[in-house]
C-alpha cells in the first residue's frame, strides 16, 4: 500500500535517522534525531515545523489509510470532508501533526 521499497538507517556526528525511499517517484523522507535534543515537546507555535501533508490520489485512498492506521493502532482523526478537500490527520511520536490529504483536481 505504501509503495516504499527501501528503508535505510543513517547516522552522522551526533545524530541518527531513518530514510524512507519511494524509487518510483524519487521521493525521499528522512526522520532525524539529534543526541543534543533536550526532550522538550514539539510546539507548532514556535519557529520551525507546523505540520506536513501528503497528497493521496483518491478519496478511497484516505479510507485505505484509515484502515491501515486502525490496524496498526495509530491514533488519528476521523476523515474530515470539507469544501477544500478531505483530510486524515495523525501525529508522530513528537506530537508533530501529519496529514493525508485529497482534493479532486489538486495538482
Amino acid at each position: 500500500m505504501l509503495g516504499l521499497e527501501e528503508i535505510n538507517r543513517v547516522e552522522g556526528n551526533g545524530w541518527h535517522g531513518i530514510l524512507l525511499i519511494h524509487p518510483a517517484s524519487a521521493s525521499l523522507l528522512e526522520y532525524q534525531q539529534h543526541e543534543a535534543h533536550r526532550g522538550e515537546p514539539f510546539d507548532p507555535r514556535k519557529t520551525g515545523l507546523d505540520h506536513v501533508g501528503f497528497q493521496v490520489r483518491s478519496r478511497a485512498a484516505l479510507d485505505e489509510w484509515l484502515e491501515h492506521f486502525e490496524a496498526l493502532g495509530v491514533d488519528h482523526s476521523p476523515i474530515a470532508d470539507r469544501e477544500y478537500g478531505s483530510v486524515l490527520t495523525f501525529r508522530d511520536p513528537d506530537g508533530i501533526q501529519l496529514e493525508m490529504f485529497f482534493r479532486e483536481g489538486h495538482p
